[in-house]
């Protein structure tokens, strides 16, 4: 690729690209729809009730994918002239994840007669069957793996089903709906309905920040597709046509949307949309998110920050209690487990998914966290577990192989290989932990357990300069399987000072005499004397005042 600066040029090698056609993230080089399996059925179904105008009903779930997922499907059904579409988020703390018997017989009350799930419903075998039952057609949309059945539904769309020729498995459930709604826009516009119907065809362009929000906060794999799908969205939004839901959690963060990073969808929108789902109902998320306008947006973005923070509280307890079970551990043990098991009764069932990825990083293990699953006192003996792995462990496979093993554990399961959910009883726990580490270590080798830090080297005297970064920045999209640049560096430490009590910037020395301020974040060496370290950073552009300088965002600090 000889047109491109060579740092660049380096970058995108390491990540498997080798044309420059692999950088066109135009609308024009997404994968068509037509080898989506069940996309026809679930479109000829949609379309039949929009010309009839039947009720159409969206039942989502409570993170940022459904969210966003929930959001876009409402919205553009909206404006293709359904007739008042509506949604269901359940709330986990009643109802759990999914398409269940309950929140069918909830949905059953507004008397819609499509349901449609939104990145959920592939594990829904009862909630469907409950639907059937009382005369509601049922269009499952979804991209998490299936199990070795699927649910008896009118219709199936999802990338991960068997027989399905999508070439991109990675789609996120608000890629997957975005894709169904586009092709119904088409199916509607071949019917004549828009034209008959006085109704301006929509503008599906219009829905990609909400793709893009929804892909990166899912953490699902960038490829070609996802990155042409999150290319375009962040465009919108960098460009003013974003929604006002969407720059209301920019402004209420310090930050603006004209600015924004792929990172910034995944660390500063995403966990304020997410927080609602957390602590109390994801409504609020979605209803920010259709937002009209910024008075309205900047009021639920404020009350998702106040949310948010609340939830880092929780979270910091949650992790000193892991903390002192880890500890506590260590100190009975002979041996620290492979798959690392926590649980603690008071734990919030809406936090234990953070605190599993927080061990995890610090561990670099396996890790379950489990919470009670309800207040109520006859689900009291259940607990629900959120689960996050590591490179070469499966978490889906593995939950998977323990259900089969050992089938009165896990009363349900389901998820990825680096993220899934499940439910058991609490007296099953014992058992459970012990036969998640016997898989953990039939599965991986014991160097699998060491972190391994990849970067792209480092950077040159001349490339810390302001034009360079910005390029780095913008040259994505980053995110998982696409990663964002990082580079490692030795330098001798000039300055140091604790930022809040946890923060350590520095100001660091190059071998040249160049002087770079950086920061490590929640850093374990704030009480420490630093004369010389090695790190490996992240180059970004900090504002303040006005001015903008280079600053290194460390992920890794090793004293020298």
């Amino acid at each position: 690729m000889t047109s491109i600066p060579d740092v660049l040029n380096r970058i995108y090698a390491a990540r498997g690209l080798r044309t420059e056609e692999e950088l066109e993230l135009q609308l024009k080089r997404m994968l068509p729809a037509t080898s989506l399996k069940g996309l026809s059925a679930g479109v000829q179904i949609l379309s039949d009730a929009i010309i009839a105008g039947e009720k159409i009903l969206i039942v989502g779930d409570f993170d940022a994918d459904g969210a966003t997922s929930t959001t876009l499907a409402v919205e553009a059904l909206t404006a293709m002239g359904a007739s008042s579409p509506t949604y269901l988020v359940p709330d986990r703390f009643k109802f759990g994840y999914g398409l269940t018997p309950e929140i069918v017989d909830l949905a059953h009350e507004q008397k819609p007669s499509v349901i449609v799930t939104v990145d959920n419903g592939i594990s829904s075998f009862e909630g469907v069957e409950r639907a059937k039952s009382l005369g509601m057609i049922v269009v499952v949309t979804d991209h998490h793996l299936p199990s070795d059945a699927l649910p008896d539904a009118h219709a199936i769309v999802n990338p991960a089903q068997p027989g399905c020729d999508f070439p991109s498995k990675n789609l996120a459930g608000v890629g997957v709906i975005f894709y169904v709604m586009s092709a119904l826009r088409m199916h509607l516009r071949n019917e004549g309905w828009f034209e008959r119907s006085n109704i301006t065809e929509p503008n599906m362009a219009t829905f990609l920040d909400l793709v893009a929000l929804g892909t990166v906060a899912d953490l699902v794999p960038l490829d070609y597709n996802n990155r042409v799908l999150v290319e375009q969205g962040i465009r919108r939004i960098r460009g003013g046509k974003g929604r006002p839901g969407i720059s209301a959690l920019f402004e209420v963060a310090g930050k603006e949307a004209k600015n924004a990073l792929t990172s910034d969808l995944g660390f500063v929108a995403g966990p304020r949309l997410n927080a609602a789902g957390r602590l109390d109902d994801m409504a609020t998320g979605i209803e920010c998110l259709r937002s009209r306008d910024m008075i309205e947006a900047r009021q639920r973005a404020r009350v998702l920050n106040e949310l948010n923070q609340t939830r880092k509280q929780i979270e910091d307890e949650m992790r000193r209690d892991a903390e002192a079970i880890l500890l506590q551990l260590l100190e009975t043990q002979d041996e620290q487990a492979w798959g690392v098991v926590l649980y603690e009764e008071h734990w919030h069932q809406g936090v234990i998914g953070i605190l599993a990825s927080r061990v995890k990083e610090k561990l670099n293990r396996p890790v379950i966290a489990f919470a009670p699953a309800s207040d109520d006192p006859s689900f009291i003996d259940v607990l629900k577990g959120s689960a996050r792995s590591i490179p070469g462990f499966h978490m889906r496979d593995a939950l998977d192989l323990i259900a089969k093993r050992k089938p009165h554990l896990l009363s349900k399961f389901g998820g990825h290989a680096m993220a899934a959910g499940m439910s058991l009883k609490v007296d099953g726990l014992p058992e459970f932990r012990n036969e998640f580490d016997a898989v953990v270590r039939e599965s991986i080798k014991e160097e699998d357990l060491d972190a391994v830090i990849y970067t792209d080297g480092e950077l040159s005297d001349s490339e810390f300069e302001l034009e360079v970064v910005d390029m780095l920045e913008r040259a994505g999209p980053w995110g998982q399987k696409f990663p964002e640049p990082k580079f490692d560096l030795s330098a001798r430490v000039v300055q140091s000072k604790v930022l809040k009590e946890k923060h350590l910037k520095l100001v660091l020395e190059l071998s040249g005499g160049r002087l770079l301020d950086a920061i490590q974040f929640s850093s374990p060496y704030c009480s420490d004397k630093l004369s010389q370290v090695r790190v490996v950073y992240r180059p970004s552009v900090n504002e303040f005042r006005g001015r903008r300088n280079v600053q290194l965002l460390v992920d890794y600090l090793e004293p020298c």
